[in-house]
């Protein structure tokens, strides 16, 4: 629909320039300058309700010419996603020399020199030209980008966001066409929040290829070791059982700092006291690694249906299958630590909580002694505001008669509270003895 669009006005700006050239005047060319400007402003309406995939497709189908025409009309930022999706032939001729480029680190292969993991960074077309790689990380592509790699290399690389939606089962699958697609969660623990985030794995070709749009640390670790060690992974599997159980040692990682974590919390839940502005935070902390702990018991439930689907599908080698194996028995002792971490957090949030009842106690108890103390005293307030006490006290002065009665309620207030006291003492006392005596 598109495309009958754009060249039904392209065949209207064609007639009416026609029309002009046959019937030169100084009117027309008025009427040419106004009918070619709203054409103009209808291409550009077109254009930029379409994405970049149907305007490649739009310049594939019109005559060059037509191309040429349209070319100008597209926005300088979309420039770069469209030349992805039409020739480099066509490239040349509407864009001249500039050719589509990569943002730096977006795309990284990974392939081996003299014994060794070396990592390159893909810039442009050419750069995937002899290119014979184990593994292409592909960080926050465009779908016009991704497009041309997938049509590199036939095959299809998916939008890892648009698979968050999908049943577990449907997640690891491999296709007629020998493809094994799988997809998977890794964690990702920043200050602020903890979260998962999608990557999709495809091996094709004895290729792997990632395709997630977040820097995650076990990316960078990767990277770091495939620089800084020699590497016996000369295999795309091989790549991927090792990105599994970098995820697998950083999830032990934040375990670990979860331990750290709720010893210093428990320090301070079990320590004399306990303010509610304390146990708030705590509260606070208890909650935040209770969702972290959850996260990360999650990724291993999730890497370990991705590492099963690949021995039960025999996609590995005897020694793969080894160190996929090595990952599983890995993934159950952190599950363990999962499961003792959640008793421990649920012991620590009754046990703030129970300090949250105790002070709340401690203040009902405090207002029940005020009111107890009190208690007398309104009565006899309420006794010396009657009449009567103005009749028994006729002939004193009353500032003299008042100062008494005065002097007389804080007596028996301090009285009341000093009995009190002493029956508490009696209770404590007595509760211990009972304590001591069952022991």
């Amino acid at each position: 629909m598109s495309l009958q669009t754009v060249l039904e006005l392209l065949g209207k700006q064609k007639i009416v320039e026609a029309m002009v050239r046959s019937q030169a005047s100084r009117q027309h060319e008025l009427v040419e300058g106004i009918t070619h400007k709203q054409h103009i402003a209808e291409l550009h309406s077109v254009l930029a309700r379409q994405s970049a995939t149907e305007i490649g497709r739009i310049l594939e189908a019109v005559p060059v010419e037509d191309a040429q025409r349209l070319w100008p009309l597209l926005p300088p930022d979309r420039i770069n996603d469209v030349l992805w999706e039409i020739s480099s032939v066509l490239g040349g001729q509407l864009a001249g020399a500039r050719v589509p480029e990569f943002r730096q680190g977006q795309v990284a292969a990974y392939v081996v020199v003299d014994g060794r993991i070396r990592i390159l960074d893909l810039e442009s077309r050419a750069d995937f030209d002899g290119l014979q790689p184990l593994w292409i990380d592909i960080l926050d592509a465009t779908r016009s980008e991704r497009g041309w790699i997938a049509r590199h290399y036939g095959l299809e690389l998916p939008n890892p966001e648009e698979l968050t939606d999908l049943e577990v089962s449907a997640r690891f699958y491999e296709e007629e066409s020998d493809e094994v697609h799988l997809h998977s969660n890794f964690l990702l623990a920043r200050e602020d929040k903890a979260r998962s985030v999608p990557v999709a794995f495809i091996i094709h070709d004895k290729i792997l290829f990632t395709v997630r749009n977040e820097e995650l640390p076990v990316f960078r670790l990767q990277r770091l070791r495939a620089r800084n060690q020699p590497s016996k992974a000369f295999d795309c599997k091989d790549m991927l059982l090792d990105l599994y159980g970098a995820d697998v040692e950083y999830s032990a990682d934040q375990l670990e700092d979860t331990y750290s974590t709720l010893r210093r919390v428990g320090q301070e839940v079990l320590g004399e006291s306990l303010s509610d502005t304390d146990a708030s935070r705590i509260l606070s902390d208890i909650a935040e690694e209770e969702d972290l702990n959850g996260l990360i018991r999650g990724n291993m439930l999730d890497t370990q249906r991705a590492v099963s689907f690949l021995i039960r599908g025999r996609f590995l080698s005897p020694s793969q299958t080894e160190d996929a194996k090595e990952i599983l028995r890995d993934i159950d002792s952190l599950n363990s630590h999962t499961t003792f971490l959640f008793e421990k957090i649920n012991f620590l949030m009754d046990a703030t909580i129970g300090f949250i009842n105790v002070n709340q106690n401690r203040r009902v108890t405090q207002l029940t002694v005020v009111s107890v103390v009190f208690m007398p005293l309104n009565v006899l307030a309420g006794v010396g505001g009657m009449s009567e006490f103005s009749m028994m006290t006729q002939g004193i002065p009353w500032p003299i008669s008042y100062s008494a009665f005065t002097i007389s309620l804080l007596l028996v207030g301090w009285a009341t509270y000093l009995i009190l006291k002493n029956f508490e003492k009696r209770r404590i006392k007595g509760r211990v003895v009972d304590n001591s005596v069952r022991k």
